[in-house]
């Protein structure tokens, strides 16, 4: 069945509510909004999970156990194929920022394997995959970890 093929139905479909056109319409003056407050004027909105004032369920709710987000050390991911678009040989960071392979605010990069190399390069990372290591090492590069 096509949607343009579908009968039309009386009674379904309503004709627009036209607010703001006079008295004579019905919704006039205060265009259904009401007489004073905050949802009669433009702008108005509340964030998702407000309640009014009252303590929200998220503040109700018991906090439990152990997060480690606080704790954790994220680490900007490139792969091996990416590393085509690098010209240069000595590969570190900074040159990885320069290529827009990582963001200028991420401290670590690890390695990956995906994809294959074509030219030996020399590559400084704070991590590195067993077989991005292999790779690289069987073209006679070298990979200095970074503590």
């Amino acid at each position: 069945m096509k949607l343009h093929l579908l009968p039309t139905i009386e009674g379904a479909t309503h004709r627009k509510k036209r607010k703001g056109c006079g008295r004579a319409s019905g919704h006039g003056k205060t265009s259904c909004r009401g007489m004073k407050g905050g949802k009669a004027r433009s702008g108005y909105g509340v964030r998702p999970g407000f309640e009014g004032g009252q303590t929200p369920l998220w503040m109700r709710v018991p906090k439990r156990g152990f997060t480690r987000t606080a704790f954790q050390c994220p680490y900007s991911i490139v792969n091996l194929e990416d590393l085509v678009r690098v010209e240069a040989d000595d590969i570190d960071r900074d040159v990885l920022v320069r290529a827009g392979l990582v963001r200028p605010n991420s401290d670590r990069v690890k390695l990956l394997g995906a994809g294959e190399l074509v030219r030996k390069i020399h590559v400084h990372v704070h991590m590195i995959s067993a077989s991005a290591r292999a790779k690289i090492e069987a073209l006679g590069g070298q990979v200095t970890i970074i503590e």
